[in-house]
């Protein structure tokens, strides 16, 4: 099978493409015939060696995915063979850019009916890292104000969509290209940062949703209430620097069949809308990452196509 990987730790050129055998399943685990696999800031992380969690080389980028169950491993009794599923790969965040990839069956999902193959793959990772945000972490409740900073991007869009469908009043913090998409999932109030300072419009808010970090996050304290709470993504959060009585949490998500199958039931209602943004073949993996790094690509998540096959069938994952 093919597969990208790196064997050094470095730039996009650190990727290479791979042949290598077809992985056999473990204890509480699946293999996944693999159509599209995400490719997220995470994975530029792993990539250079920035990472949170560590992995040895070689290493086979990418966590998100979707595709069809190939065959399951002792103890997995919740999927079968053919089934159609999406979600991440493993703690480690790695294995997914490859035409079959192993899956903890705790960390993936049927499919969403609703959505496409390249969509589903969009999802995981930064759905259930809003949901955490806004519900586990903030528990948010309607009637709540949250200020979403980076609210255009893929884990901000979903946490609009989320916050305004519970009842909350959504701040969004954007640049101007994104103000009416924001607005389109239920942003109230939109503040372009570059033209005007988010302090100077909002005050008094319930909940911080940080995916900017730096000096964005550090100016958010001063405008949330007393017993409020700041939820980041974006980088641990300094041991002073908070406001008095106000709250400050810093997490790395944790997808579980759980929480997509929560996701998922928004999906299928037409709750929840997908944004996917360029979709590369699997040898353009390079590409891809570059485009993570600041080259010109489509707004939304970036995706590769995996143009796999099996023995005596054709492309699979379509």
């Amino acid at each position: 099978m093919k597969a990208a990987r790196i064997h050094r730790f470095g730039p996009p050129d650190a990727i290479v493409i791979d042949d290598l055998q077809t992985p056999s399943p473990g204890a509480g685990e699946v293999i996944v015939r693999v159509s599209h696999a995400g490719v997220g800031p995470w994975d530029a992380l792993i990539r250079e060696q920035r990472s949170a969690v560590q992995s040895a080389l070689p290493i086979t980028l990418g966590s998100d995915l979707s595709g069809t169950v190939e065959a399951v491993g002792p103890g997995v009794t919740q999927f079968k063979p053919e089934d159609a599923v999406y979600g991440v790969t493993n703690p480690e965040f790695i294995g997914a850019y490859a035409e079959f990839a192993v899956a903890r069956a705790n960390m993936i999902a049927r499919k969403p009916a609703s959505l496409s193959f390249s969509e589903a793959a969009s999802a995981p990772v930064v759905a259930v890292t809003a949901w955490q945000m806004l519900f586990e972490y903030a528990k948010a409740t309607a009637g709540q104000s949250v200020l979403v900073h980076g609210a255009g991007g893929n884990v901000g869009a979903y946490a609009v969509q989320f916050a305004a469908q519970a009842g909350l009043h959504v701040i969004a913090t954007v640049s101007a290209q994104d103000e009416s998409y924001v607005r389109s999932l239920g942003a109230a109030t939109v503040v372009d940062y570059r033209a005007r300072r988010f302090e100077d419009v909002v005050s008094d808010v319930d909940v911080v949703l940080d995916m900017v970090g730096g000096e964005t996050r550090n100016r958010s304290f001063p405008i949330i209430k007393p017993g409020g709470i700041l939820v980041s993504v974006s980088e641990p959060l300094p041991k002073s620097g908070a406001a008095e009585n106000v709250r400050a949490v810093f997490f790395l998500v944790e997808v579980t069949t759980a929480r997509l199958e929560t996701i998922t039931t928004l999906f299928n209602q037409g709750r929840l809308i997908p944004r996917v943004g360029s979709v590369l073949p699997l040898e353009e993996a390079r590409v891809a990452h570059e485009m993570l790094a600041g080259a010109p690509h489509k707004p939304g998540k970036i995706v590769l196509e995996i143009a796999g096959r099996r023995p005596g069938l054709g492309p699979i994952g379509i």
